[in-house]
């Protein structure tokens, strides 16, 4: 599968609306990606590297990161999609299905990384899923909802296309986990934008120097 195959192939879930309805079914959303990998990669990648894949998330500014013990963390940063700060503690379980992260006195409770092998490469669900609360509460947090869904699955789904493609590449490997990883979301928009600035002024540097070249009998 190319990258050009590993389109974002489901999108679903629900999250609690203002309605205030407060059906089992409205509390958690989710989003499936295909990616090129295998279902056994997918997930030594994602156990070895759980830090990772919260700086993935386009809309998490991550500024500290702190082990605490065998599979718990500190998380404090900050989420652009609903502009709340983000101070929680996390557990991370490895289950049959994948890999679930439950998070300590938050409205959202957990993430669940689910990998399914399937024809073609490897399906990956993100679901989220919200704590049970009164019609009420429901309401008067919604602003807590957490947006960055969606752009996370493309996201995760874009990295692994390129690890799939790069990773043979240790600069790479050690380029995208120390220094890719540890930038925020914007400064690696500009980073990005910085390189096609660069790129584009070797063009045409060259192309003047090649001109030149072609045209350097006609005077010396």
């Amino acid at each position: 599968m190319t990258a050009s195959e590993a389109q974002l192939d489901v999108l679903q879930g629900v999250i609690p609306d203002k309605s205030g309805n407060s059906s089992d079914e409205q509390d958690c959303a989710w989003a499936s990606v295909m990616v090129p990998l295998s279902r056994n990669g997918c997930l030594a990648l994602f156990r070895d590297n759980i830090e990772l894949l919260f700086r993935i998330n386009p809309l998490y500014e991550v500024e500290k990161w702190i082990p605490k013990g065998h599979d718990q963390f500190r998380l404090i940063g900050q989420n652009l999609s609903n502009d709340k700060r983000i101070v929680t503690d996390l557990t991370v379980n490895t289950t049959e299905q994948g890999i679930r992260i439950d998070y300590k006195d938050q409205l959202k409770v957990s993430t669940f990384f689910s990998i399914e092998d399937v024809s073609g490469g490897t399906k990956i669900t993100l679901t989220e899923n919200y704590a049970p609360v009164s019609a009420e509460e429901r309401k008067s947090r919604l602003d807590e909802v957490d947006k960055s869904l969606v752009p996370w699955a493309r996201y995760l789904q874009e990295f692994l296309v390129n690890w799939k493609r790069w990773s043979w590449f240790a600069p790479w490997r050690w380029y995208t986990k120390k220094i890719w990883a540890s930038m925020k979301p914007s400064a690696r928009r500009i980073t990005y934008m910085l390189l096609w600035i660069t790129f584009a002024e070797i063009i045409a540097f060259l192309m003047v120097f090649i001109i030149f070249w072609f045209e350097m009998d006609k005077y010396f």
